[in-house]
């Protein structure tokens, strides 16, 4: 890692400094630039949900049965019967995710990774998250690992809000937003933040996680507009079944003609009155 972007987040966040001084200067993992982002998320959809052994078994099962000893081409992977990807360990839904995958890349949906170099992070992760079973984190981590890019945090990544409660000493989960608002101060550098916050857990599990430099306070976000929406439905619903109620009501006090129906309640008109006697 470089110096200068180390200098610059330990200027930045005295806490993030301690644990970069705890950590040390290490080599971020990377993975082969001229893998094909196909293969990088077909990968990412065998993990999800599954421990890394059991993901790397269905991979290899995979690969030996669609790919005849290399990782399968999407046209493999649409030739593929059900049967077969099931016998490798994939369910349903993470079938009918690959079939998209491999559907989308022959589209060119889903581009090369000397295509995907020019654009910008979120539109990159506005154009593959078309692909089924493909949500923001998994672009996240093709962005930092594959792409190399060096300011993306991934506020919805377990770790690294893990890591954030640890090294800065939090009784709870930060939320994403707090966390992406704290994160403000790392840009233009976020992904090595986000990597010394993974090595947090590390440091906690091993008992060599420093004490905070300091205490802190995220800053308040606004609350979700879900939440106040559900609140609006809410309220129409109860104000709705009032009215049901209401009528039902109303409708059961009506009077009723013999054959049990409601009779109707016309508007009388102005009654005629008799002529004034005269004296």
């Amino acid at each position: 890692m470089s110096e200068h972007i180390l200098a610059h987040l330990s200027r930045a966040d005295a806490v993030l400094a301690g644990l970069i001084r705890a950590v040390g200067t290490q080599r971020r993992e990377a993975r082969a630039g001229d893998c094909h982002p196909f293969e990088t998320l077909a990968q990412a959809i065998a993990h999800q949900q599954l421990n890394g052994t059991a993901a790397n078994s269905i991979l290899k099962r995979l690969v030996d049965s669609c790919g005849q000893g290399a990782f399968p081409t999407p046209q493999m992977i649409l030739a593929a019967p059900v049967e077969r990807l099931r016998a490798a360990g994939f369910s349903f839904a993470k079938i009918a995710a690959l079939k998209d995958l491999a559907q989308k890349t022959l589209a060119a949906v889903v581009p090369d990774a000397a295509t995907l170099q020019q654009w910008s992070d979120e539109e990159i992760i506005a154009r593959l998250t078309q692909v089924r079973g493909i949500g923001r984190w998994t672009v996240e981590m093709l962005l930092m690992f594959q792409l190399g890019r060096p300011d993306v945090l991934p506020v919805d990544d377990f770790g690294v809000r893990a890591g954030f409660r640890a090294a800065y000493g939090l009784r709870r989960m930060p939320r994403p937003k707090a966390l992406a608002a704290w994160g403000e101060r790392w840009k233009p550098y976020r992904s090595t933040a986000a990597w010394y916050l993974w090595r947090a857990l590390e440091l906690e599990r091993a008992g060599t996680l420093p004490q905070p430099a300091e205490r802190i306070r995220l800053p308040r976000v606004k609350k979700l507009r879900r939440s106040a929406r559900r609140k609006t439905v809410a309220s129409l619903a109860r104000r709705a079944a009032r009215r049901k109620l209401r009528r039902a009501v109303a409708s059961s006090a009506r009077p009723r003609r013999s054959d049990g129906r409601t009779r109707s309640r016309r508007h009388p008109g102005p009654r005629s009155r008799a002529p004034a006697s005269k004296k």
